[in-house]
């Protein structure tokens, strides 16, 4: 099944998909807006990788509740409300004027992106309980490359925006789209089991945490999934553009332009590597990948060289994410689902948040291309730690 068959045969998906595009665009969309005000501030590294870090940070927080709301809530009525929340706080970006907003820029921040993991949450658990097999692999792909190009090309597309008329209008336009994917959202009917029970919330959370703990491939499996979060490579690319390429070009346009680069190699390579990649080989895309980065390392100091090498490092990246998630996917049992993804999405976003913070200050004591290196190798010691558990998948 390629991905036209199961969009063919699968209407709800389609459409599902068609929101996916829209939402995430907009989660991603005023990022480049939030970066360049920041630095027109004059703020530092280590504040900048504060504010990246508050993009993340919600996920972990929410992560046991989110997972017990999304198995006992119906996931349209909830998906409604998450994207109202996250248009609201949109729109409440406008009145962060200076340096001294960025506390209540950060906790706009954490309000939108808590509703954009729990809607994240909300359909990697909705999507298993609709199909499955490899069609559930498809799904997973499809998403992945929906995730990866929106989180990328939406801020891409937000640099030439806000470099033509501000961040002012970036934040409006970025309201404009929650408000199609709504429209969207509304248009899609579909009908998935709750588990009825009559647990409280907090017997509900401590039950998800026992099966996961009474599961040790599903630890296993979720550490590995988590090591796709060592590409939040937000910070570094900002940090390039205001230490590197200012001089060259905008800071907007130097953020907006790498992340296009980026988008793309995230969009194409699942059609080039998704379907050669399988339990036994897995690790060597492990290494590919950091191999991948530390190319990337290489080609910093020239910003057109360094386009090259951040195609590279985005080109293996969604495969790996799509895959890695299946894998969990498969073993976990649909009265779980909602928990267990939940907590998967908090690990993965720790690691999204320790990443970025180890860019921030590592930034003042050592170049950004030995930060780069090291996040390289850490792919080496990734893919070693899979050969030790492959044999339990």
């Amino acid at each position: 099944m390629n991905y036209r068959e199961l969009l063919k045969t699968y209407p709800t998906i389609r459409n599902l998909s068609i929101v996916q595009f829209i939402a995430y665009f907009g989660a991603w969309f005023s990022n480049v807006a939030i970066y360049s005000m920041l630095v027109d501030f004059g703020a530092s590294s280590f504040l900048i990788a504060l504010v990246t870090a508050a993009h993340f940070l919600p996920a972990v927080l929410m992560a046991p509740f989110s997972g017990a709301f999304i198995d006992r809530i119906k996931l349209k009525s909830l998906m409604v409300i998450l994207l109202c929340v996250e248009l609201s706080m949109t729109l409440l970006f406008i009145t962060v004027t200076s340096l001294d907003d960025v506390w209540f820029l950060m906790i706009l921040i954490f309000i939108r992106m808590g509703a954009a993991s729990m809607f994240f949450s909300a359909e990697m658990s909705l999507i298993p309980k609709l199909i499955d097999g490899e069609a559930l692999q498809k799904a997973n792909e499809i998403h992945s490359i929906i995730w990866s190009f929106t989180y990328a090309a939406g801020m891409a597309v937000s640099g030439v925006i806000v470099n033509l008329w501000g961040v002012r209008i970036a934040f409006i336009i970025d309201a404009c789209f929650f408000i199609i994917a709504l429209a969207a959202l509304f248009r899609i009917s579909f009908d998935v089991e709750i588990h009825e029970t009559k647990e409280k919330l907090f017997d509900m959370i401590k039950e998800g945490f026992n099966y996961i703990k009474e599961n040790k491939i599903i630890i296993h499996l979720i550490l590995l999934h988590s090591s796709v979060g060592l590409t939040a490579f937000d910070t570094l690319v900002t940090l390039l553009a205001d230490y590197n390429y200012k001089f060259i070009i905008a800071v907007p346009l130097a953020i907006g332009i790498s992340n296009a680069v980026r988008a793309f190699a995230l969009m194409v390579g699942p059609f080039f590597i998704g379907n050669k990649i399988n339990k036994n080989n897995l690790h060597y895309l492990l290494i590919l990948q950091g191999v991948s980065i530390i190319a990337w390392a290489v080609f910093q100091h020239n910003f057109y060289l360094a386009l090259i090498g951040l195609f590279l490092s985005g080109y293996t990246t969604t495969t790996l994410w799509s895959y890695t998630y299946a894998l969990l996917q498969k073993k976990i049992e649909p009265k779980y689902m909602g928990r267990v993804i939940a907590y998967n999405d908090m690990i993965f976003m720790l690691t999204n948040i320790v990443t970025t913070l180890f860019i921030g200050l590592m930034a003042s004591f050592i170049s950004l291309e030995l930060i780069t290196i090291l996040i390289g190798f850490a792919f080496f010691a990734t893919a070693y730690y899979y050969t030790r558990i492959k044999q339990w998948i």
